[in-house]
């Protein structure tokens, strides 16, 4: 697990222990990063304040490296995810990893649903593979966030109806994102990161 600084990092460890994986590490040393079979990204917070982090710690250089450059599989989760965008409008426009082209945008609903979007919502699954293969095609998880990531249908492997359509998780080769936090979601999140994980 990539430790920056801004991730809920020992809520997922319990979750993946309760699952039995013994050998989980939270760092952010190059070495034990690149020595990682997968890697899980974090993030709660502002999209602004996470990029410091992570240029102050040459965490996105070296994460470059290893997604992209050795196609090493990551699960991004919920800012995490948002960090693999180009870009972000949240606090002013910001660049992210670029990993997957989109941008980063506020919730706008013109219907009487509050922002943030917080709370269990059900999801539409596009893609079952590898996220959501143990998971039933009517599901919820848990969310929490005010700005949501706009990319190409082709990259969304699953999306919500919050007023309007959001994306709720997002794929491209070993890069996979989801905006809702499965190690709050019970039965349904250790499915998810069950499901990851036995697919790298």
């Amino acid at each position: 697990m990539v430790d920056y600084g801004v991730g809920n990092t020992f809520s997922i460890q319990n979750a993946l222990t309760y699952l039995g994986y013994s050998k989980v590490y939270i760092t952010s040393d190059e070495t034990e990063i690149k020595s990682m079979d997968a890697l899980i990204f974090p993030g709660v917070g502002a999209f602004d304040e996470a990029c410091k982090q992570l240029a102050a710690r040459n965490l996105d250089k070296i994460l470059t490296e290893e997604v992209i450059g050795r196609k090493k599989p990551i699960l991004g989760i919920c800012l995490g995810m948002q960090l693999f965008a180009s870009s972000s409008e949240e606090n002013g426009l910001h660049q992210g990893l670029n990993w997957i082209p989109g941008k980063v945008v506020k919730i706008v609903t013109s219907s009487h649903l509050p922002v943030p979007h917080v709370g269990w919502n059900d999801i539409t699954i596009q893609k079952t593979d590898p996220l959501f293969n143990k998971n039933s095609n009517h599901v919820n998880f848990y969310f929490d966030h005010s700005f949501h990531f706009e990319c190409e249908p082709a990259f969304v492997s699953s999306w919500c109806e919050y007023g309007i359509r959001l994306t709720a998780s997002v794929q491209k080769e070993n890069v996979f994102g989801v905006q809702f936090h499965p190690e709050k979601s019970h039965i349904s999140g250790l499915k998810l990161f069950r499901s990851f994980l036995t697919s790298v």
